[in-house]
């Protein structure tokens, strides 16, 4: 392939993410040809990256699903998402106070990745004023959406703070999610008897907007919880 021909894939991989909308063709070209980009294929089942291992890069996944699964600060549970391509890893942690990732992210199908090193992405912000602009409004949207959660409504019915337990602990609000949570923790979580949540958890099953296994709830669409 040529550098021409690989310039202009990359042009149009970059285009699908927010930190690069509003660069012209002509400046995503020229950014292309002078940023130290890496490449990364991955095939099913490995790890990209682990909670807790330091961010020192940016991925953006081109191609594929991953999942990605955040424990509890005691380990009493865990949430299982399946995110697909185009999906940017995690931003927020390449820089703050703690640049750790939170959650291990682990590839579903095979996957393809474009990667950025921490010093190329300053070199970027440095050299662009349209990805400081965008870099700043991706996070300061981050910040403000989880600001607001301590100001909603709070939930009226026991199946409603169940909806929200679900929803609260999703990276992304739609989408199949997985919760490795005994019923007893989850009861606990929601603030009511074993008892009544099992009973509600069933009759959402029942529904069909859950699927319920031994120490795991299965929500094929998030999102459906929401209608």
């Amino acid at each position: 392939m040529s550098s021409s021909s690989h310039n202009l894939q990359l042009y149009d991989h970059l285009l699908r993410f927010q930190l690069f909308q509003g660069l012209s063709r002509a400046e995503l070209l020229q950014m292309a040809g002078n940023t130290k980009f890496g490449f990364l294929k991955m095939p099913a089942g490995k790890t990209l990256e682990k909670a807790g291992n330091p961010c020192s890069r940016l991925s953006f996944l081109i191609s594929g699903q991953l999942t990605l699964s955040t424990q509890s600060d005691d380990g009493g549970y865990c949430v299982v998402e399946q995110l697909s391509a185009p999906w940017l890893i995690q931003p927020e942690v390449l820089f703050g106070s703690q640049t750790r990732f939170t959650g291990t992210w682990q590839t579903q199908s095979e996957c393809h990745f474009i990667t950025l090193s921490k010093d190329e992405v300053m070199r970027l912000l440095d050299d662009f004023l349209i990805i400081r602009l965008n870099l700043l409004n991706q996070l300061s949207t981050l910040a403000q959406r989880r600001a607001h959660l301590s100001w909603r409504r709070a939930p009226q019915t026991l199946r409603e703070r169940i909806v929200r337990f679900f929803v609260d602990h999703s990276t992304y609000p739609a989408g199949s999610k997985q919760f490795l949570i005994l019923m007893t923790r989850l009861a606990d979580e929601v603030g009511d008897s074993r008892l009544k949540v099992s009973h509600v958890l069933n009759q959402m099953q029942t529904e069909g907007q859950i699927s319920l296994h031994r120490g795991r709830i299965e929500v094929p669409l998030l999102e459906s919880l929401l209608m």
